[in-house]
């Protein structure tokens, strides 16, 4: 661990090696270069920085809140200062960093987990916060398992459903509100019973761990409800193992849009997916440009949003992600989306669908 925090601290010094530029952003990216999500989340702020002209720099904290919070201490009390910084409330790390920016002269700006209800009733107002953008995860959830459900096949009479769940980190705001949506799909159907709910820290090998001791405890597991895509994967590969068929002799799902998860849906491995919110960020640097040219966020939709971009992902628009994937900018123009001399009634259209178009 202490190498991989000197590292990081190492990367950071070649980030910022010279004088930041007229609009610099920082994004501290809570996760690691193995995981495909924050990977692609991270490929989208590139490709938006580009078309908008930002100077962006990202770091990767390998989920160690010790290592994103040493991190954000240079960044905003060291000599070369971003003029944004982008963050993420894993592992509710954001009031440290509101305590380190005090008087840094660094805007900053909060996205897929923002401050609880808890944390901003301590750390009040502020005005270098200038805004967050974060996803449905609560729907995503929901939406999730009430597909798996009505994919299962009918019921005899008496019968229940039988399923697992494999959850993130208790301690991570999106894996929390991701598991309080799939309670209330199954407050709708107690014809399905959850037997058992783990956590499996967001990875794969951990998952199928996990799953291998579960799919001999409850032969009969016919929905699996995973809250990303590497532990479904993880329990894809054990259930796979008993012989069984993934897709067929019982039904998987998983959260986010990664070219693998894509080709799960595809090839019927995975029968739900949910995704859209590796765009969070670059939809993020659209806004930091505007603020930038003076453009007041509040009048465009609002200071702080949750935007509905966890939607359900069918096998067409799979197949219309995977090549969007593989086209400049995601054949986005992130400049026209800009609020700059725009109307009052203008609002960000930040939604999957502007990735469909």
């Amino acid at each position: 661990m202490l190498k991989i925090f000197h590292l990081g601290l190492l990367l950071f010094g070649v980030a910022f090696g010279s004088a930041a530029r007229a609009e610099s952003v920082l994004f501290l990216n809570p996760g690691s270069t193995q995981e495909a999500f924050w990977v692609s989340y991270s490929q989208f702020m590139q490709a938006a920085a580009r078309d908008l002209g930002i100077d962006l720099k990202i770091l990767y904290s390998q989920r160690q809140p010790e290592l994103t919070l040493a991190q954000a201490r240079l960044a905003l009390q060291g000599p070369n200062r971003p003029q944004y910084l982008i963050f993420v409330n894993e592992q509710y790390v954001a009031p440290q960093i509101l305590r380190l920016a005090q008087n840094s002269g660094v805007k900053l700006f909060m996205v897929n987990a923002a401050l609880t209800v808890d944390q901003q009733a301590l750390v009040g107002e502020r005005r270098d916060l200038i805004g967050s953008l974060v996803p449905n995860d609560e729907e995503g959830g929901y939406l999730m398992m009430k597909e798996l459900i009505r994919l299962h096949p009918p019921l005899e009479n008496g019968e229940q459903i039988e399923m697992l769940a494999f959850s993130g980190l208790k301690v991570t705001p999106s894996a929390q509100l991701r598991e309080h949506g799939m309670q209330r799909a199954l407050t709708e159907h107690p014809e399905v019973r959850l037997r058992q709910l783990v956590y499996s820290g967001w990875t794969q090998d951990r998952a199928y761990e996990q799953a291998k001791q579960l799919f001999g405890r409850y032969p009969k597991v016919s929905l699996v409800w995973s809250a990303n895509d590497e532990m479904a994967f993880g329990a894809i590969r054990a259930y796979a193992e008993t012989g069984k068929v993934p897709g067929k002799d019982a039904l998987f799902s998983a959260v986010n849009t990664s070219p693998a998860a894509l080709q799960a849906l595809l090839d019927g491995r995975l029968s739900a997916l949910v995704g859209g919110h590796f765009t969070l960020g670059g939809w993020a640097l659209v806004e930091l440009h505007d603020d930038q040219q003076g453009v007041d966020l509040k009048h465009y939709g609002g200071r702080d949003r949750m935007l509905p971009l966890l939607q359900l992902v069918d096998k067409p628009h799979a197949q219309q992600m995977l090549a969007l994937g593989k086209s400049p900018n995601y054949g986005v123009s992130f400049r026209k989306l800009s609020a700059k001399g725009r109307p009052a009634t203008y609002r960000y259209p930040f939604t999957l669908q502007t990735l469909m178009r």
